[in-house]
This record gives structure tokens, sequence and C-alpha cells, in this order.
């Protein structure tokens, strides 16, 4: 393939299909070009809701926060007020990226002993771990939602959970996806009586064309509006949600078996209480020109996108194989610093070093055109200069479930919002009553040293959030956006959101050609994980090289993005396929 310059954007007459003025959920497809506005997400009805307030003069900030609540009814398995994410946004007026960090957080009891089982001194296995009260952190999308609509809005967040409430009364059909992700989880869904009883009517998940209804959670978005944030950090739905957390409601009669004794949790209300969203200053590296703003700690996002962007550009590829090729050690060694460096409380010198060209110097010195390395590599020597490496590392995380969306508004204010309740369906405990589930963020922390003997920086601890890959990212050029993008997929996230800006920034494809091409992760592990046609295409290039695949994926991540045009215009882009094909709309 020809290397084309850095913002050559493909003849886009064959491949966009634009949205009509009056979008609506039916005839939302993957990618729209317009103008007035640009709304890009996983969900149809969320799309729809989202371009609604910005027909109504809302701003991108109104909209993200109708569409994501809208989320927590559509993608309850993956998002939802029981759960925490990462918000970037770009400020027109002030020419500023900020960020919310809404991560959930440990109880203030938590030591870095939490996931060792005290009768044999071992770790819990993960669905032991997952499936129980002990992984729920303090939510903290609520809380974001509120913060983001107060500090950037200019609607209430009241005014702005009503189109989810409705669309949660009114319900919306359930799709292949829908119903294989409750069929997914039937065994740990079928324990316990709250989530059996909105999951699996009569035993088994809603067919394909029913219409999912949840009045609950309509009912507790209404209540939210009421009273305001503090009915869950303070109130009544608070302590529905302490109470699921240390006494699980276990279902008498439960669907299916499961292996493990379902534990409560420690979580208190004097947590709920406690919590409070930060807002660290964004992660910011120099790429060809442009200026790639990302999420900081407890997200490593930020950080590792930063790092292989800088090793790629002083690598400098020249030809498909090799941008590949360079592309996959790059993801290789960001991540083994990643994990022996990024935490929820690591330095900001450390995290400016890792984000630094002169890191990038000191890692890509490693990497070979015809040979490539042995994995997992150790990460580098944070003391040290040249290519001297460091004598430990560690396993990567292999979390799947996350939502995210896009959005932007014809002031050019820009959201990108990845949020999540970490694995799909959670930790399986919908809260009686209140119609949501239940994160298991807290199994994002490692259950024991992965880094030994040196520290590792991901441990459990009091009130501490544990490391996140979610990767919100805003791409500048001149100071005012290019590009906006994120991604779901667990630690794949990363490499989802590090492959688009490669196939958009170096390979010089269309912002729907970069989201829709093949994807592999590479994330310091022997074997690359590949969805089947990068395999198949790439491998033959790649295995002289010294690569190797482990089994394919079907797919690996569900991303969003919106590109930002000359005269004001926008091109929005969500998946063509993956996780059932996104929903991509313009305000014109």
């Amino acid at each position: 393939m020809r290397i084309l310059p850095v913002l050559a954007v493909a003849t886009l007459a064959s491949v966009l299909v634009a949205a009509p003025a009056a979008a609506s959920p039916s005839v939302l497809g993957p990618t729209a070009t317009g103008y007035g506005g640009a709304v890009a997400t996983v969900d149809p009805t969320a799309t729809a809701v989202g371009l609604d307030v910005l027909r109504r003069g809302g701003n991108a900030v109104d909209a993200a926060v109708a569409a994501a609540a809208t989320l927590g009814v559509t993608e309850p398995f993956s998002a939802g007020i029981g759960g925490g994410g990462f918000f970037v946004y770009y400020d027109a007026k002030h020419r500023r990226v900020s960020t919310i960090d809404g991560r959930e957080a440990g109880p203030a009891t938590m030591t870095s002993t939490y996931f060792i089982d005290p009768a044999d001194g071992l770790p819990y296995d993960f669905q032991e771990a997952r499936v129980s009260g002990l992984s729920v952190g303090v939510p903290g999308t609520l809380a974001t939602w509120e913060t983001a609509a107060r500090s950037w809005g200019t609607r209430s967040l009241a005014s702005l959970l009503k189109p989810a409430a409705s669309v949660a009364d009114r319900g919306f059909p359930v799709d292949a996806t829908f119903r294989q992700q409750i069929a997914d989880n039937a065994a740990a869904f079928g324990q316990f009586d709250s989530t059996k009883a909105l999951y699996l009517p009569g035993g088994a998940p809603p067919a394909v064309g029913s219409t999912q209804r949840n009045p609950d959670l309509a009912d507790t978005y209404r209540l939210i509006a009421r009273k305001g944030t503090d009915v869950l950090y303070r109130g009544a739905v608070g302590r529905d949600i302490i109470q699921a957390v240390q006494h699980p409601p276990v279902s008498a009669n439960p669907i299916g078996t499961w292996a493990y004794p379902i534990r409560p949790g420690v979580l208190t209300a004097n947590d709920l209480a406690r919590y409070d969203v930060r807002r660290p200053a964004p992660t910011r590296s120099d790429f060809r020109g442009l200026s790639v703003y990302g999420m900081s700690t407890p997200s490593s996002g930020g950080t590792a996108v930063s790092e292989a962007l800088n090793i790629l550009e002083k690598v400098n590829p020249t030809d498909l194989t090799q941008v590949l090729h360079t592309y996959l050690e790059a993801s290789a060694l960001s991540f083994a610093d990643r994990g022996r460096y990024v935490g929820a409380y690591t330095s900001p010198d450390v995290l400016r070093k890792l984000a630094s060209d002169s890191w990038a110097r000191q890692r890509a010195c490693q990497i070979s055109p015809t040979v490539a390395l042995t994995k997992p590599v150790p990460p580098g020597d944070i003391n040290a200069r040249g290519c001297t490496p460091a004598t430990v590392g560690g396993p990567t995380e292999q979390g799947q479930s996350t939502t995210n969306l896009t959005i932007a508004d014809r002031w050019g204010n820009v959201v990108e919002y990845t949020f999540t309740i970490e694995q799909t369906g959670g930790n399986a405990i919908v809260v009686p009553g209140r119609g949501f589930l239940l994160n298991n963020e807290l199994t994002d922390f490692n259950f024991t040293n992965t880094q030994a003997p040196a520290a590792d920086p991901n441990l459990p601890g009091p009130g501490k959030r544990p490391r996140s890959s979610m990767s919100p990212t805003i791409v500048l050029k001149d100071g005012k956006p290019f590009l906006a993008l994120g991604s779901p997929g667990g630690a794949t996230i990363i490499t989802t959101v590090l492959q688009i800006l490669v196939n958009r920034l170096i390979l010089g494809q269309s912002l729907p050609e970069a989201m829709a091409a093949p994807r592999a992760s590479q994330r310091n592990t022997a074997g690359i994980q590949a969805e089947p046609a990068f395999h198949t295409t790439y491998g033959p290039s790649l295995l002289p090289l010294g690569h190797s695949f482990a089994a394919d994926v079907p797919e690996l991540g569900a991303a969003t993005a919106i590109e930002l045009t000359r005269g004001g215009g926008f091109i929005a882009s969500a998946e063509p396929v993956r996780r059932g094909g996104g929903a991509a709309g313009v305000v014109r």
C-alpha cells in the first residue's frame, strides 16, 4: 500500500452514507457526513437522542449526557449508573481540553490482599471474584454526568435524563447482540432474583424482536431528576446498592448452576458519600504536527497510546508491512511499561517521561525491521538511558465490555466519553427495584504482585481506583479539533484506538476505512490476538519477521469517532459490523 500524507483523505463518495436531516433509529448507519453537529455511538436509539438534543440547541456535553443515559438503558450490560468512566472534553471557547475521572473507587477497608482467599491464601478465581459483592466499586458515572453538565453544559441533568427514562418505559426491540449477551451470562444472571426477573423472563433470554422494558430504571432516573445525585451517593438508591453488595440477592431457585460461593462485599454508605470525581490534566503528546490528548491515571490509555505513537514516529516505517510490524512492536513495549509503572498513584513526572520523545527513543531503538522482539518484553528502566531494559514484566488484563460515544456540536465543542461496568453484565447483580447492574470494576486490580521483585502499581488499596485501559482521545490540528475517537474492549481498547490512529494518520485511510479495517492487538504476549481477516491478510508478511498469532477472536473493539473537516463539516463514524454495528448521524 502507498503511504499517504498524514492528513490525506481518500475520496469519500463511495463509502459514506449521509444521514437524513430527520434521522431516526431505523435509518442511522455506520457513517454520516454533514453539518451542524454529529453523534456516533454503538446504538441507534442513543444516537438519535443525542442528535435530538443538538437539534434543540443543546451542546455536545448536553447531548453526551443524554445519549449516555440512554445507553444505560439499551446497552445495560456494558454501561450505566452502576459503573464509571472517563470523560474528555474540548472547549471551543477557551480552546482547552479537560477531563473528568469518574472511575469507580474501592472501599476504605480495601487492602493489597483483598482478592486473596483467607481460607487457603490463594487468589480467588476471576469469576468467583467477579460475581460477588467484592468486585463492586463506588459508581462514578452519575457524578460524571452531573459534573459535566454543570461545568460545560447548557441543560440541567434532570432534563437530560428524561429521554432515557422514556426509552426505559416504552422499551426497545431486542436484537441478536442483546440476546446473546444475556445468554452468555445466563448462569451468572440466574443466581439473582432481581436479575432473573429483568433479563431471564420465563427462565430464558428474551426473544429477538421482543420489546425490552425497564420501568424500575425509568423510575430511578426520574427519582434522580427530582432529588439530585445525592439520592445515589447519600440516599435511598445508595442504600439499596449497599444492601445488594453486602447481602447479594441470591435466588432460592436459581437458573443453572454456579461453581463458586457468592461472597458479600464490604462497600459501605460512607464509601459512597466520600466519592467525588477527579479533574486531572489530560495527557498530551505530539505526533507529526498534531496534538494528541488523552486520559491520565487511573487510566493508562492516554500514556500508552502516546508512548506507542511516539515510538512509531521515531521508527518512521515506510511501507505497509513495516507500519504493521512497528505498530505491534510499539504496542508490546508500551504495555510492558504500562504494567511496570502505571497505576492510580503514578507520579506526574513518570507519566510525562513515558509520553516523552526521549523515552520513545530509548524504546524505539530496540525495534528491528527484520526480527520481531521476543514476547513478553521487559519494561524499560525509567532511571537509565539507552536501550537497556528492566528485568521484570507481567501479564496483561483481559477485560471485555465497555461502551463509547463521540459527539461534536456546531460551535466546535467535542466530547469523547468511554464508560463501563467492566465485564459484559458487570457483576451480574441488578440492584433490586432500581433496574441497573452493578460493576465488577475492582477486578481490574491485579490480585497479586505481577511485577515482583518490583512493586506492582495496580494492587488494591484503601479507596484506590483500579487501573483502566479506557482511551478516550481527542486530536487537535493547529489548536482545533481534527479527530476524536474511543472504543470499548478491556485491555484491547488501547490497541484499537492506536490502530485506528495508525490507519488514519500513517496509512492515509479515510476515517470509515480506518474504522472498518481488520484489527490486531499485541499486549506484550507471545501471540498476537487478531481478527481472522487481519490474520489471513497480513499474517503471511508478518510471520517471516518472527511474529506469531494466538487463537483468532471474532472482533476487537466497537469504536466510535468523528472527524472535523474544513468549512465546519463532520464525518461521524461507527462500526459497520462489530457488536452488531454502530450508529452515526449528523444534524443536517
